[in-house]
């Protein structure tokens, strides 16, 4: 194996099981890699070592990113190697190659006049990406996927390359895209295991899933372990409110292309309005008591004006009747800021809106709403890449002191989504609402009770069958 350039970095060199992604990446065989790899398999040193040669091999700008800003500083600008004690960044990208460092943002200029960043995808619309030639995406899984699509124009304009890495997380979108690379021959994608890497031996591999039992019991230990050392796409995320409910979704061919809206019936949308988090909504009809899922949109940083013209423009590619805008309870009370300080109820109505206030029930109620709409729904293949992959991901924050769930869920890229999607779960059908709310219990001091995580490790195993 040769490289075209040689780097001053202390002899590094990917590993056997390395070789293959590493070689078709950096004799340019394709534009697109996508590896799914277990657990200290190396994946952002491959990553880090490989972008230092291509950003000697072409001068532009390179961005390495994590799935929220406030983690890449530790995990990768102060990561410290712990076989040879030094920061990971300085091992790929020797001080002797570089112009300047910034360290508040996490920036690398090369004498050679490239620059590379670690950036955020809980903020990919603040970046400017003039001369951007390639990123990588680390823990693709965890990452918001519209990163991507805001950031791939930039990167195919430069005729660039992106690389994409993680352990699995669910059937999410790292799942559908590795499926998708694998049908393609402009694309690099494999799955790595650790018994195919053979990076750890047997008593460490013991002692790890034997770490994940003491910590998490013997159900979401097993299932952690099989995750994120055996890249199982089927255990169930630590902590998911709705893992058991998609499992059937995708087991019944509920996902598909034949999920359209029917003509003169109207087309409905339910908003989570961000102020300053994601706006996200999801696009529904409802025909014969079945509910229809068609599409779904999140993002943040704009005014009203620019989901006017997402909607405008839906309803035209589609010719989708206008049904009613359902908002949340308090949006007679909050301000949209980017538009004058108008309430959210009155921006709306000005840009021609019709909404409605989704009754004002617990979160427990309106989980449980969407549990039962989960049961019972058929989305389109739209939804799923953004959509499915927030609601698979949507769970409870796990509190590593006291080694138990938190009462509140995580609030990441997939609480927006999530949220909408619940309260369009209380205003399709009365009798799911009517059902939730009488499922309501009090909650606990100093917050609100969230329903338990199930423990769909039986459940799940009779899945797999």
């Amino acid at each position: 194996m040769q490289n075209r350039i040689t780097l001053p970095n202390s002899g590094w060199r990917p590993r056997d099981y390395q070789e293959p992604l590493w070689d078709a990446w950096q004799k340019d065989e394709c534009k697109r890699v996508i590896g799914i790899w277990h657990r200290r398999a190396g994946k952002d040193d491959v990553c880090l070592h490989g972008t230092a040669i291509k950003a000697h091999e072409r001068v532009a700008n390179y961005w390495h990113c994590l799935p929220e800003y406030a983690q890449a500083r530790k995990a990768i600008w102060d990561a410290v190697n712990v076989h040879t004690g030094k920061r990971r960044i300085d091992e790929a990208f020797p001080p002797e190659l570089r112009a300047s460092t910034n360290d508040q943002e996490m920036k690398i200029k090369f004498k050679i006049g490239s620059t590379w960043q670690v950036i955020g995808s809980d903020r990919y619309n603040s970046l400017v990406g003039s001369g951007v030639a390639g990123v990588t995406f680390s823990e693709w899984a965890l990452a918001n996927p519209s990163a991507w699509a805001y950031i791939r124009p930039m990167v195919e304009e430069n005729g660039g390359w992106a690389a994409f890495i993680t352990t699995p997380r669910g059937q999410n979108h790292a799942y559908t895209m590795l499926n998708r690379g694998q049908k393609r021959s402009d694309w690099f994608a494999q799955v790595l295991d650790v018994y195919q890497t053979g990076a750890m031996g047997k008593e460490a591999l013991k002692d790890a899933l034997e770490e994940y039992i003491d910590l998490y019991g013997e159900d979401f230990g097993t299932a952690i372990f099989e995750q994120e050392y055996e890249c199982s796409f089927t255990a169930a995320i630590m902590g998911a409110f709705y893992a058991t409910e998609l499992r059937y979704v995708r087991q019944e061919e509920r996902i598909t292309d034949e999920c359209v809206a029917l003509p003169g019936l109207p087309v409905h949308r339910a908003w989570d309005i961000g102020v300053r988090d994601d706006t996200s909504i999801w696009w529904f009809q409802v025909v014969a008591g079945q509910i229809r899922v068609l599409d779904c949109y999140s993002t943040n940083s704009a005014g009203i004006d620019h989901y006017r013209d997402i909607v405008a423009a839906k309803r035209e590619e589609h010719n989708w009747m206008d049904g009613t805008d359902w908002v949340p309870h308090d949006a007679k009370q909050r301000q949209w800021v980017l538009n004058g300080g108008a309430t959210l109820m009155e921006a709306m109505l000005d840009y021609g809106f019709k909404p409605e206030l989704v009754p004002n029930v617990s979160k427990l109620a309106g989980i449980s709403a969407a549990r039962e709409t989960l049961k019972r729904a058929v989305f389109h293949t739209r939804c799923e890449k953004v959509g499915l992959a927030a609601l698979e991901g949507y769970r409870r924050e796990w509190d590593d002191d006291k080694k138990t769930f938190k009462q509140h869920e995580l609030h990441d890229w997939c609480s927006h989504l999530a949220d909408a999607f619940r309260y369009m779960s209380l205003v399709w059908k009365p009798e799911i609402a009517v059902k939730a709310v009488a499922q309501k219990r009090d909650p606990l001091a100093g917050g609100v009770q969230l329903p338990p995580v199930p423990d769909s490790s039986r459940q799940m195993k009779r899945l797999a069958r």
